[in-house]
């Protein structure tokens, strides 16, 4: 609550404090100072985004240690320490949970929000099978929404930006307290943005045009000092034109494609969140965090990325949430403190229409229409708790477990049908019909996970912690495969974690530093590899033997003075237990033998480093230019290592810069993204790979009030 209050007010470009501020961390469900909190973690507030130029999922990589967002236009695939999710099939789960606002979104999709009016920004990273539970093997992600409210008075701010691919957007938030009990809270975010490609060929659409609209609305009711009540919702409206795409294996310049199909990517997509909170007289504390989200992606593209006859597709997903979770909190002013809690999560994915055409994308005669439509539920319930005792002032004991029962069916029905006549509008014609597979098929499975850990407070600027940790990613059913094959089942993955660290704050507070090593065993680990006979189909599978990954973080903030700095680095190793298995890209078709590999969007090394300095030109007159460089090494989209189909992801070099003038509420920033303009491939999905964003400039005005 602090840090939402806090992030309500104007990013502060000339902050007046000569030491780093205090960072504090909700994820466990309690407020606590980062610099003594037993987590690997990057914090960053609404302020922090607004400096480092973070408007968006995919630039939370370059801020962050050991994190990697592969963009695929419509789905954001989060890994962090090289554990997340490499597919974006809707029926595989991820190993990094994201929330909003206390509430898990939805699984890979629909994370195209864009960051505005945001407090602050929990990367946590390692298994958190405690409070984050199952598919949280990697690591999770929380993000909170400012808050109204009631102390600040009527306050907010707007923005207007003008950049280069006439990329125009305007965004703006307002506080506005109705009563001493009651607080409203509006926010919106607009933005156009031309595309950045040049395309050839016979295409409708605008792959890589950016058109979004979003906006939220948030009440606050604390009628006594007893109660409070925040309801929030939001809505959006995500285009990006379609997918601008180009063949792995293409000579030409990322950002020139070709295509010849009809394009479409869009998102829309809300959520409704309602917490509540009871504090008792004796300080315990009830809470309640109930959400409703509604997504619906509509995607059409070229499916191998040229201007010649090839195949187009078509596809569509509906997401219904419902999700549930009650909190019951001890004071923590004693030397016991505890937390107990219940979890409900249901997920309905619906596919009305899924279609993929082959042959004359546009023009011609239409020989063959693959399909697939269903009704895909999923259902977790969990109860969970942490006990916290100090042994001595100093020593501290935590131990926290959680129970989760996770059931999946898939009703799906996939078909082949052929001979439509000369428009893909054309209906079904059963009598065509080559194949179809039908698929219900259910899946449950149950878990106890949890944590042991030991805390030792050294002295005031010094805390060390150890733990050992488990987490459990869910097993599942592979879609209906349309050769004919029968889905298969993958196991459940289960992770044990060993962590180590040191929290030290010196110079009397002018730096603060966060040093950590860990080592994890991964069983039954899950694996996303194409289907050799239909590579439009991916299936998960499981390395029978153990997978290691283990490395080294650390991160350091600093303030002396007008000068001021953050850094982090990362060193990872991941290790494939024996597994082998057909690389469907190559020719001919054989066995690989994979053991001992890296896992996929694992780079080695990661770095990244900003600073900034504050001139104060008059009263109230300051000049602020920022620099924020981060590295990431070269890794491998697909466990197969094959860099003639696309697999070797390059190493990226991105540098930020900025410079702000400030005065009495006024905000002028000069910004750039990819300052070097580095081309880089994002993400492969054989037989086509995805840009990383150019060079963008421009300007923002920011008025705070």
């Amino acid at each position: 609550m602090c840090t939402a209050a806090h992030a309500q007010q104007a990013p502060d470009t000339t902050t007046k404090s000569t030491s780093v501020g205090e960072v504090v961390v909700t994820a466990e469900r309690r407020t606590v100072n980062l610099q003594k909190a037993p987590v690997a973690a990057t914090v960053l507030s609404g302020a922090d985004l607004t400096k480092k130029g973070v408007v968006s999922v995919d630039q939370l990589q370059f801020v962050s240690p050991d994190l990697t967002v592969t963009d695929f236009g419509q789905g954001n695939l989060f890994n962090i320490r090289g554990i997340g999710r490499s597919n974006g099939d809707s029926t595989v789960q991820s190993g990094v949970v994201t929330y909003r606002d206390g509430v898990a979104t939805f699984p890979g999709y629909f994370q195209s929000e864009p960051y505005y009016d945001i407090a602050n920004v929990e990367i946590l990273r390692g298994p958190q099978g405690t409070f984050a539970g199952q598919n949280a093997t990697g690591g999770a992600i929380f993000i909170t929404e400012a808050d109204p409210s009631l102390s600040a008075g009527y306050h907010g701010y707007l923005q207007a930006q003008y950049g280069n691919y006439n990329d125009i957007g305007v965004q703006g938030a307002v506080n506005i307290p109705i009563s001493d009990t009651l607080a409203l809270r509006v926010a919106e975010n607009t933005e156009y943005r031309d595309s950045f490609y040049t395309i050839t060929g016979n295409h409708i659409g605008d792959p890589g045009k950016l058109a979004e609209n979003s906006a939220r609305i948030s009440l606050l009711w604390e009628p006594t000092s007893h109660f409070k009540l925040v309801l929030k919702a939001d809505s959006n409206d995500v285009s990006n034109g379609g997918y601008a795409t180009s063949p792995v294996n293409s000579t030409e310049n990322l950002f020139h494609i070709g295509d010849n199909a009809y394009n479409e990517a869009r998102d829309d997509f809300g959520r409704i969140v309602l917490n509540m909170a009871y504090t008792f007289d004796n300080g315990m504390v009830l809470r309640s965090i109930s959400g409703y989200q509604k997504g619906t992606s509509t995607a059409a593209l070229d499916l191998d990325g040229t201007d010649t006859a090839g195949e187009f597709g078509r596809d569509r997903g509906d997401e219904d949430i419902y999700s549930e979770e009650v909190n019951l909190l001890s004071p923590d002013t004693g030397p016991l403190s505890w937390i107990v809690g219940a979890y409900y999560q249901y997920d309905l994915t619906t596919f009305p229409t899924g279609d993929f055409y082959t042959v004359d994308p546009i023009g011609g005669g239409i020989d063959e229409r693959i399909t697939l439509n269903g009704a895909n539920p999923e259902t977790s319930k969990a109860v969970f708790g942490q006990v916290s005792y100090k042994i001595t002032p100093a020593l501290q004991l935590q131990v926290g477990l959680r129970y989760t029962d996770f059931t999946q069916q898939n009703n799906d029905v996939a078909g082949v049908y052929e001979d439509f006549g000369d428009t893909s509008s054309a209906p079904p014609n059963q009598l065509g019909a080559l194949l179809v597979e039908s698929q219900h098929q259910s899946e449950e499975d149950s878990k106890l996970t949890g944590k042991i850990g030991l805390n030792w407070t050294l002295d005031r600027d010094n805390f060390l912690f150890a733990f050992v940790a488990t987490g459990h990613k869910g097993g599942g059913i592979n879609a209906p495969n349309v050769d004919g094959l029968s889905p298969t089942i993958f196991k459940p993955e289960d992770v044990t974690d060993y962590e180590l660290g040191w929290k030290s704050t010196q110079f009397d507070g002018h730096l603060r530093t966060q040093l950590d090593g860990f080592y994890s065993s991964y069983t039954n680990f899950q694996v996303n590899i194409q289907d050799p006979t239909t590579p439009n189909i991916a299936e998960l599978y499981n390395v029978p033997s153990p997978t290691k990954i283990y490395g080294v973080e650390g991160s350091a903030q600093a303030v002396f003075g007008a000068l001021s700095f953050d850094a982090g680095a990362s060193y990872l190793h991941s290790e494939l237990g024996a597994f082998t298995a057909i690389n469907p890209n190559a020719t001919p078709l054989v066995p690989v033998n994979l053991t001992g590999r890296p896992t996929s969007y694992a780079p080695a090394f990661t770095a990244n480093i900003g600073g900034q300095y504050i001139f104060h030109l008059a009263d109230d007159v300051t000049l602020t230019p920022r620099i924020d460089y981060s590295h990431t090494d070269a890794d491998w989209a697909t466990l197969f290592e094959d860099t003639a189909t696309g697999d070797r992801l390059p190493a990226r070099n991105i540098v930020n810069a900025q410079v702000n003038l400030e005065h009495d509420g006024w905000l002028l920033t000069a910004y750039s993204t990819n300052l070097s303009n580095q081309e880089y491939v994002a993400a492969v999905s054989y037989p086509l790979r995805y840009a990383g964003p150019p060079r963008q400039y421009g300007i923002r005005l920011r008025k705070s009030f």
